[in-house]
Protein backbone atom coordinates (compact mmCIF):
# COMPACT_ATOMS: atom_id res chain seq x y z
CA UNK A 1 0.00 0.00 0.00
CA UNK A 2 2.55 2.47 0.76
CA UNK A 3 4.42 1.62 -3.10
CA UNK A 4 0.75 2.95 -4.16
CA UNK A 5 0.26 5.84 -2.16
CA UNK A 6 3.83 7.06 -2.93
CA UNK A 7 3.36 6.81 -6.51
CA UNK A 8 0.50 8.78 -6.47
CA UNK A 9 2.50 11.82 -5.01
CA UNK A 10 2.54 14.87 -7.71
CA UNK A 11 -0.18 13.23 -9.87
CA UNK A 12 -4.36 14.16 -10.41
CA UNK A 13 -5.37 10.99 -8.66
CA UNK A 14 -3.34 11.80 -5.78
CA UNK A 15 -4.72 15.67 -6.00
CA UNK A 16 -8.07 13.91 -5.73
CA UNK A 17 -7.21 11.63 -2.86
CA UNK A 18 -6.09 14.27 -1.07
CA UNK A 19 -9.00 16.12 -1.41
CA UNK A 20 -11.41 13.20 0.04
CA UNK A 21 -8.51 12.34 2.74
CA UNK A 22 -9.06 16.26 3.89
CA UNK A 23 -12.56 16.02 4.29
CA UNK A 24 -12.99 12.72 6.01
CA UNK A 25 -10.47 13.97 8.01
CA UNK A 26 -12.51 16.90 8.84
CA UNK A 27 -16.09 14.97 9.68
CA UNK A 28 -14.10 12.41 11.97
CA UNK A 29 -11.86 15.77 13.75
CA UNK A 30 -15.10 17.14 14.51
CA UNK A 31 -16.56 13.51 16.23
CA UNK A 32 -13.40 13.72 18.08
CA UNK A 33 -13.34 17.06 19.01
CA UNK A 34 -16.75 16.66 20.74
CA UNK A 35 -15.59 13.13 22.16
CA UNK A 36 -13.41 15.51 24.06
CA UNK A 37 -16.06 17.89 25.21
CA UNK A 38 -18.75 15.37 26.26
CA UNK A 39 -19.86 14.51 29.68
CA UNK A 40 -17.02 13.59 30.77
CA UNK A 41 -13.50 15.62 31.72
CA UNK A 42 -11.47 16.59 28.67
CA UNK A 43 -8.21 15.98 30.58
CA UNK A 44 -9.28 12.28 31.45
CA UNK A 45 -11.18 11.67 27.64
CA UNK A 46 -7.55 13.11 26.44
CA UNK A 47 -6.01 10.80 28.27
CA UNK A 48 -8.16 7.99 27.84
CA UNK A 49 -7.70 8.32 24.06
CA UNK A 50 -4.36 8.94 23.49
CA UNK A 51 -3.94 5.42 25.80
CA UNK A 52 -5.83 3.91 23.52
CA UNK A 53 -4.26 4.64 20.20
CA UNK A 54 -0.64 4.51 21.27
CA UNK A 55 -1.46 1.39 22.37
CA UNK A 56 -2.90 0.13 19.20
CA UNK A 57 0.22 1.89 17.49
CA UNK A 58 2.58 -0.26 19.22
CA UNK A 59 2.68 -3.05 17.25
CA UNK A 60 2.49 -1.64 14.17
CA UNK A 61 5.45 0.54 14.94
CA UNK A 62 7.60 -2.38 16.38
CA UNK A 63 7.02 -5.03 14.36
CA UNK A 64 4.88 -3.97 11.05
CA UNK A 65 6.30 -1.04 9.48
CA UNK A 66 9.77 -0.49 8.12
CA UNK A 67 12.35 1.23 11.11
CA UNK A 68 12.50 4.71 11.17
CA UNK A 69 15.64 6.20 9.43
CA UNK A 70 17.85 7.66 11.84
CA UNK A 71 17.31 11.49 11.06
CA UNK A 72 13.51 10.93 12.05
CA UNK A 73 14.47 10.53 15.69
CA UNK A 74 15.00 14.28 16.23
CA UNK A 75 11.67 15.23 14.07
CA UNK A 76 9.35 12.46 16.23
CA UNK A 77 10.63 14.46 19.54
CA UNK A 78 10.21 17.44 17.62
CA UNK A 79 6.45 16.70 17.00
CA UNK A 80 5.98 15.40 20.39
CA UNK A 81 6.50 18.07 22.03
CA UNK A 82 4.51 20.55 19.73
CA UNK A 83 1.08 18.08 19.78
CA UNK A 84 1.81 17.46 23.59
CA UNK A 85 1.54 21.54 23.95
CA UNK A 86 -1.13 21.53 21.80
CA UNK A 87 -3.43 18.98 23.61
CA UNK A 88 -2.20 20.65 26.84
CA UNK A 89 -4.03 23.78 25.96
CA UNK A 90 -6.95 22.55 24.00
CA UNK A 91 -7.92 20.67 27.30
CA UNK A 92 -8.08 23.71 29.14
CA UNK A 93 -9.91 25.13 26.55
CA UNK A 94 -12.71 22.99 26.64
CA UNK A 95 -12.63 22.64 30.58
CA UNK A 96 -13.49 26.78 30.06
CA UNK A 97 -15.55 27.20 27.93
CA UNK A 98 -18.73 26.04 25.30
CA UNK A 99 -17.76 23.71 22.74
CA UNK A 100 -19.75 25.49 19.81
CA UNK A 101 -17.72 29.00 20.55
CA UNK A 102 -14.06 27.51 21.74
CA UNK A 103 -14.27 24.71 18.19
CA UNK A 104 -14.56 27.52 15.93
CA UNK A 105 -11.80 29.63 16.99
CA UNK A 106 -9.54 26.93 17.00
CA UNK A 107 -10.58 25.72 13.85
CA UNK A 108 -10.40 29.29 12.51
CA UNK A 109 -6.90 30.54 13.64
CA UNK A 110 -5.01 27.54 12.03
CA UNK A 111 -5.56 27.77 8.44
CA UNK A 112 -4.76 31.02 7.77
CA UNK A 113 -1.09 30.11 9.40
CA UNK A 114 -0.56 26.97 8.08
CA UNK A 115 -1.03 28.42 4.66
CA UNK A 116 1.51 31.33 5.56
CA UNK A 117 3.58 28.18 7.00
CA UNK A 118 2.81 26.04 3.99
CA UNK A 119 4.36 29.01 2.19
CA UNK A 120 7.55 29.69 4.16
CA UNK A 121 8.80 25.84 4.35
CA UNK A 122 7.30 24.33 1.28
CA UNK A 123 6.83 27.09 -1.34
CA UNK A 124 3.01 26.76 -1.65
CA UNK A 125 1.67 29.49 -3.13
CA UNK A 126 -2.09 29.94 -2.75
CA UNK A 127 -4.17 31.91 -6.13
CA UNK A 128 -6.12 35.08 -5.98
CA UNK A 129 -9.24 32.72 -6.24
CA UNK A 130 -7.78 29.97 -3.30
CA UNK A 131 -7.41 33.44 -1.16
CA UNK A 132 -10.32 34.76 -1.67
CA UNK A 133 -11.79 31.12 -0.74
CA UNK A 134 -9.60 31.20 2.75
CA UNK A 135 -11.38 34.89 3.27
CA UNK A 136 -14.83 33.66 3.05
CA UNK A 137 -14.05 30.42 4.93
CA UNK A 138 -12.83 32.52 7.95
CA UNK A 139 -15.62 34.44 7.46
CA UNK A 140 -17.54 32.06 8.31
CA UNK A 141 -15.66 30.57 11.05
CA UNK A 142 -15.28 33.52 13.11
CA UNK A 143 -18.47 34.92 12.21
CA UNK A 144 -19.97 31.37 13.79
CA UNK A 145 -17.29 31.84 17.24
CA UNK A 146 -18.99 35.32 17.73
CA UNK A 147 -22.88 34.31 17.16
CA UNK A 148 -22.21 31.58 19.89
CA UNK A 149 -20.41 33.83 21.72
CA UNK A 150 -23.51 36.43 21.77
CA UNK A 151 -25.44 33.38 22.87
CA UNK A 152 -24.15 31.29 24.85
CA UNK A 153 -25.15 31.09 28.41
CA UNK A 154 -22.67 28.26 29.73
CA UNK A 155 -19.65 29.37 31.63
CA UNK A 156 -19.58 32.99 31.08
CA UNK A 157 -17.15 33.70 33.48
CA UNK A 158 -14.56 31.86 32.22
CA UNK A 159 -15.26 32.80 28.41
CA UNK A 160 -12.35 35.07 28.13
CA UNK A 161 -9.81 32.87 29.41
CA UNK A 162 -11.34 29.94 27.15
CA UNK A 163 -11.07 32.02 23.96
CA UNK A 164 -7.64 32.95 24.61
CA UNK A 165 -6.46 29.71 25.19
CA UNK A 166 -8.70 28.87 21.65
CA UNK A 167 -6.53 31.27 19.56
CA UNK A 168 -3.28 30.04 21.30
CA UNK A 169 -4.23 25.97 20.48
CA UNK A 170 -5.26 27.42 16.76
CA UNK A 171 -1.88 28.38 16.54
CA UNK A 172 -0.19 25.04 17.45
CA UNK A 173 -2.76 23.11 15.20
CA UNK A 174 -1.24 25.50 12.53
CA UNK A 175 2.24 24.54 13.93
CA UNK A 176 1.53 21.15 14.30
CA UNK A 177 0.06 20.43 10.83
CA UNK A 178 3.15 22.35 9.12
CA UNK A 179 5.47 20.03 10.92
CA UNK A 180 3.71 16.85 10.29
CA UNK A 181 3.51 17.37 7.26
CA UNK A 182 7.58 17.93 7.17
CA UNK A 183 7.46 14.76 8.99
CA UNK A 184 5.77 12.51 7.00
CA UNK A 185 7.65 13.63 3.72
CA UNK A 186 10.92 13.16 5.51
CA UNK A 187 10.33 9.30 5.75
CA UNK A 188 10.26 6.46 2.85
CA UNK A 189 7.46 4.89 4.05
CA UNK A 190 4.83 7.38 5.12
CA UNK A 191 2.83 4.57 7.28
CA UNK A 192 6.22 4.49 9.55
CA UNK A 193 5.76 7.94 10.38
CA UNK A 194 2.12 7.36 11.28
CA UNK A 195 2.17 4.21 13.27
CA UNK A 196 5.54 5.31 15.76
CA UNK A 197 4.18 9.31 16.17
CA UNK A 198 0.93 7.61 17.33
CA UNK A 199 2.83 5.51 19.63
CA UNK A 200 5.04 8.24 21.05
CA UNK A 201 2.44 10.79 21.00
CA UNK A 202 0.15 8.41 23.51
CA UNK A 203 2.56 8.67 26.19
CA UNK A 204 1.72 11.63 28.07
CA UNK A 205 -1.65 12.30 28.58
CA UNK A 206 -2.67 9.04 30.00
CA UNK A 207 -0.53 9.94 32.90
CA UNK A 208 -1.77 13.66 32.96
CA UNK A 209 -5.21 12.22 33.18
CA UNK A 210 -4.84 9.69 35.82
CA UNK A 211 -2.82 11.95 38.55
CA UNK A 212 -5.83 14.25 37.74
CA UNK A 213 -8.39 11.34 38.18
CA UNK A 214 -6.66 10.49 41.67
CA UNK A 215 -7.23 13.95 42.85
CA UNK A 216 -10.87 13.71 42.38
CA UNK A 217 -12.89 14.28 45.33
CA UNK A 218 -15.46 11.86 43.36
CA UNK A 219 -13.79 9.80 40.41
CA UNK A 220 -15.96 8.73 37.44
CA UNK A 221 -15.67 5.13 36.74
CA UNK A 222 -12.73 3.55 34.64
CA UNK A 223 -15.18 2.10 32.50
CA UNK A 224 -16.95 4.31 30.08
CA UNK A 225 -13.69 6.60 29.98
CA UNK A 226 -12.12 3.65 28.35
CA UNK A 227 -14.74 2.55 25.97
CA UNK A 228 -15.01 6.76 25.07
CA UNK A 229 -11.06 5.97 24.96
CA UNK A 230 -11.12 3.40 22.59
CA UNK A 231 -13.72 4.76 19.80
CA UNK A 232 -11.04 7.83 20.38
CA UNK A 233 -8.50 6.10 19.38
CA UNK A 234 -9.84 4.60 16.26
CA UNK A 235 -11.07 8.04 15.19
CA UNK A 236 -8.12 9.90 16.00
CA UNK A 237 -6.09 7.42 14.06
CA UNK A 238 -8.51 8.33 10.79
CA UNK A 239 -8.95 11.26 11.44
CA UNK A 240 -5.09 12.57 11.86
CA UNK A 241 -4.03 9.87 9.46
CA UNK A 242 -5.86 10.81 6.79
CA UNK A 243 -5.00 14.73 7.18
CA UNK A 244 -1.18 13.35 6.98
CA UNK A 245 -1.36 10.99 4.08
CA UNK A 246 -3.40 14.35 2.51
CA UNK A 247 0.05 16.67 3.34
CA UNK A 248 2.41 14.28 1.33
CA UNK A 249 -0.13 13.49 -1.64
CA UNK A 250 -0.64 17.09 -2.17
CA UNK A 251 -0.20 20.90 -1.04
CA UNK A 252 -0.01 21.40 3.02
CA UNK A 253 -2.11 24.72 2.90
CA UNK A 254 -4.78 22.81 1.00
CA UNK A 255 -4.97 20.18 2.90
CA UNK A 256 -5.35 22.30 6.06
CA UNK A 257 -8.37 24.85 4.88
CA UNK A 258 -10.66 21.59 3.78
CA UNK A 259 -10.11 19.82 7.05
CA UNK A 260 -11.30 23.32 9.07
CA UNK A 261 -15.04 22.35 7.29
CA UNK A 262 -14.97 20.74 10.38
CA UNK A 263 -16.46 23.60 12.21
CA UNK A 264 -19.98 22.74 10.45
CA UNK A 265 -19.92 18.75 10.91
CA UNK A 266 -18.70 20.29 14.88
CA UNK A 267 -21.88 22.90 14.60
CA UNK A 268 -24.00 19.68 13.72
CA UNK A 269 -22.79 17.66 16.66
CA UNK A 270 -22.79 20.38 19.15
CA UNK A 271 -26.64 20.66 18.13
CA UNK A 272 -27.63 16.98 17.60
CA UNK A 273 -25.50 14.97 20.03
CA UNK A 274 -24.59 17.72 23.02
CA UNK A 275 -28.28 19.62 22.79
CA UNK A 276 -26.40 23.27 22.21
CA UNK A 277 -28.71 25.10 19.66
CA UNK A 278 -28.63 25.76 16.24
CA UNK A 279 -30.64 28.68 14.39
CA UNK A 280 -31.01 29.80 10.64
CA UNK A 281 -27.97 32.25 11.40
CA UNK A 282 -25.57 29.11 12.29
CA UNK A 283 -27.07 27.36 9.56
CA UNK A 284 -26.00 30.37 6.93
CA UNK A 285 -22.77 31.31 8.90
CA UNK A 286 -21.55 26.84 8.10
CA UNK A 287 -22.65 27.23 4.66
CA UNK A 288 -20.50 29.88 4.03
CA UNK A 289 -17.00 27.96 5.60
CA UNK A 290 -18.68 24.69 3.06
CA UNK A 291 -18.64 27.56 0.00
CA UNK A 292 -15.21 28.69 1.10
CA UNK A 293 -13.69 25.59 1.09
CA UNK A 294 -15.55 24.97 -2.33
CA UNK A 295 -13.76 28.29 -3.69
CA UNK A 296 -10.18 27.11 -2.40
CA UNK A 297 -10.18 23.89 -3.90
CA UNK A 298 -11.97 25.27 -7.56
CA UNK A 299 -9.15 27.91 -7.68
CA UNK A 300 -6.47 26.11 -7.01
Amino acid sequence: MSDWLISLEGTASGERLAMVLALVAAVLHAVFGALQKGRHDPWLTRGAIDLSYGLMAAPLALLVVPWPEPHMWPIFAGAFVIHTAYKMFQAMAYTRGAYTVVYPVVRGTGPLFTVIGAWLIFGELFTPTQWLGVGVLLAGIFGLAVYNLVHVTLERETLNMALALAVLTGLFVALYTTYDAFGIRATADPFTFLAWFFMIDGVVMPVVAGLRWRAMAHRPPIAPLMRRGVVGGLVAFASFGAVMLATRLDKVGEAAVLRETSTVFAALIGWLVLKETVGPRRIALMALIAFGAVIVEWGS
